[in-house]
């Protein structure tokens, strides 16, 4: 079947809240080499899209500048050079951008294949998420099983993902959330779960030993606190700043405890680098998924129309799980 010249599409009419994204049709665009046309069924959301729709976050060169980072849908067409996949092949994929439509461009090697049992709703919400625990937890971080490893936010997208990960892998967890109903979700995924407006987090951490890896996407204060419930040696990951980018801290704790900061952002990271986290995914991660032992946890779909709705329910912080937008 011929493809269509134009497409729907969400673009950032201007930078500021929800209410700046508007659908448009623009041209379907054709992949490269080494790329793949997806047709995308659903669209994951993520906060960088917000942050790129409030001008805070622009796109790599050569991306598209239409919001979203992961998708799931069928191969519409290969670029020169690809042989790993063909037109009709069920994949999820990350995005350079370009997600909040119905055609989408990416590295074939940044596709994966649709696990067994999922839908693509289900799909749509892995591969952002997934990338980004597992650089950030596994490779970056360095988690091993037996150890201590605590998640703040243990109900957005990253910490569902982590907590089960984690758990998968052997690891002891803990994870923070600010209600009663998200502390029992946490605590369903196998953490030892914190409420942070009524815990001492910090506390709790110490007397359990302390936590030999942290990852955090809060930041401002809670860059201290999160030294303060690392154990001897423990490694703090940082990959957001909810709360800001600064804070004052004690640089002689991490020599003399030997403790290691360090962080990452997934988006600016080489095409090479984001096609080995894929293997890896590959490998480790979607043996678990078909197995049905880990899952993607969902708050909601949004149509691809309502995108400003996804954005103000994401922003509001309610949410439990992946937020995602039905394309098709």
């Amino acid at each position: 079947m011929p493809l269509p010249e134009t497409m729907r599409a969400i673009e950032i009419s201007a930078p500021g809240g929800p209410d700046v994204l508007r659908e448009v049709t623009r041209p379907v665009p054709t992949p490269g080499p080494g790329e793949i046309l997806i047709a995308i069924d659903h669209a994951g959301v993520n906060r960088p899209d917000a942050l790129q729709r409030a001008g805070a976050y622009d796109p790599p060169k050569g991306a598209s500048d239409l919001p979203g980072l992961e998708c799931a849908g069928i191969v519409a067409a290969t670029g020169p050079g690809v042989t790993r996949w063909h037109a009709g092949d069920r994949v999820c994929a990350l995005l350079p951008g370009g997600g909040y439509a119905e055609y989408a461009t990416t590295p074939a090697d940044h596709a994966l294949r649709l696990p067994e049992g999922l839908s693509m709703a289900e799909a749509a919400a892995l591969p952002e998420t997934y990338f980004t625990v597992w650089t950030n937890v596994f490779e970056r971080g360095g988690l091993k099983g037996g150890e201590r490893f605590l998640v703040h936010g243990g109900t957005s997208g990253i910490g569902t993902t982590a907590i089960q990960l984690a758990r998968s892998f052997g690891a002891r967890v803990f994870a923070t959330a600010g209600s009663a109903e998200k502390v029992a979700v946490c605590a369903e995924l196998g953490a030892e779960a914190l409420n942070y407006r009524d815990t001492d987090w910090v506390a709790a951490l110490r007397t359990a030993g302390g936590a030999d890896l942290i990852l955090d996407m809060v930041g401002g204060d809670y860059i201290r606190q999160n030294l303060r419930a690392l154990a001897d040696d423990g490694r703090l990951v940082q990959i957001a700043f909810l709360q800001g980018p600064k804070a004052e801290v004690n640089f002689a704790q991490i020599m003399v405890r030997r403790l290691t900061v360090t962080g990452s952002t997934l988006r600016p990271q080489s095409d090479l680098a984001k096609a080995r986290i894929a293997e890896a995914l590959r490998t480790q991660v979607w043996p678990l998924l078909d197995a049905g032992s880990i899952a993607p946890v969902m708050d909601q779909v949004f149509d691809l129309s309502e995108a400003a709705a996804a954005h103000a329910r994401m922003e509001a912080g309610d949410h439990i799980g992946k937020i995602v937008l039905k394309v098709r």
